[in-house]
């Protein structure tokens, strides 16, 4: 176990913004870090005016595997790690990105964790929401793998959620960016190693295709929330379109 360098979430927005050591906590942090940060600070300062419990924490070392951005949940509160130091996939994610738009991108993934953290926050972290129910039945002889199954169902909704309620901020805060943000993602998802696993959420982002859907009327999570739920219906079946509906007979909500 590392011992975190853990900095408050009320000092992060000056301290990305300005980047002036205003405390003993920001002098420590790497060039990397203080470009990601820096990046991160219109999401982490909205995170701030909405009262989102939520702390950076900064890895002193990186664990093999370590992904560069992650959100974790201790003790009621938000800890977004950045897990950069040693890392040598630190920046893996934005690779053949031009420089000029990683800043657009390291955004989008925080707005992304921020969804984690916001449905934390909500006391609905791995829930369906109301009047959906999951009633398709799995069987196999290792309860292990039925176990494995369901964190891996329960984790791929909750990177569906947060995949759209990045494109939803992203649509709200920069519009004319939003056609680049959504290829890379689509690039990244497209990607995925195995298809159905935590991270393969092509069903939802398939739905945002070109945006029109996210309400500017109310926040990136509620944006997001009506294409999600039409996406529980597809998240779980082999990602092949939307242009009809698969059959549930094995799975319905």
């Amino acid at each position: 176990m590392f011992k975190p360098l853990l900095l408050a979430a009320s000092c992060i927005a000056a301290v990305a913004a300005a980047f002036t050591p205003l405390s003993a906590h920001a002098a420590q942090l790497t060039a990397l870090e203080m470009r990601w940060l820096r990046a991160a600070a219109p999401v982490l300062d909205y995170a701030r005016s909405i009262s989102l419990p939520v702390d950076i924490v900064v890895q002193p070392k990186a664990r093999a595997g370590d992904v560069p951005l992650a959100m974790g949940f201790a003790k009621d509160r938000c800890k977004l790690v950045l897990s950069m130091r040693g890392n040598p996939d630190a920046e893996k994610v934005l690779a053949g990105v031009a420089d000029a738009e990683q800043a657009l991108l390291i955004e989008a993934m925080a707005a992304h964790e921020l969804a984690h953290c916001w449905r934390y926050a909500q006391g609905e972290w791995h829930l369906l929401p109301a009047g959906f129910v999951e009633t398709g039945k799995q069987s196999a002889r290792d309860p292990a793998l039925l176990a494995a199954a369901k964190s891996m169902r329960d984790t791929r909704r909750e990177e569906g959620f947060a995949d759209l309620v990045a494109l939803a901020w992203v649509q709200r805060t920069r519009p004319s960016s939003y056609a680049r943000v959504y290829g890379w993602l689509s690039r990244v998802r497209g990607a995925v190693a195995v298809p159905g696993s935590g991270h393969d959420t092509r069903a939802w982002v398939r739905l945002a295709g070109n945006g029109r859907y996210f309400d500017q009327r109310v926040t990136p999570f509620e944006a997001a929330d009506a294409l999600w739920r039409e996406g529980l219906l597809l998240g779980d079946q082999a990602p092949a379109g939307i242009t009809s509906a698969p059959s549930l007979a094995g799975t319905t909500y």
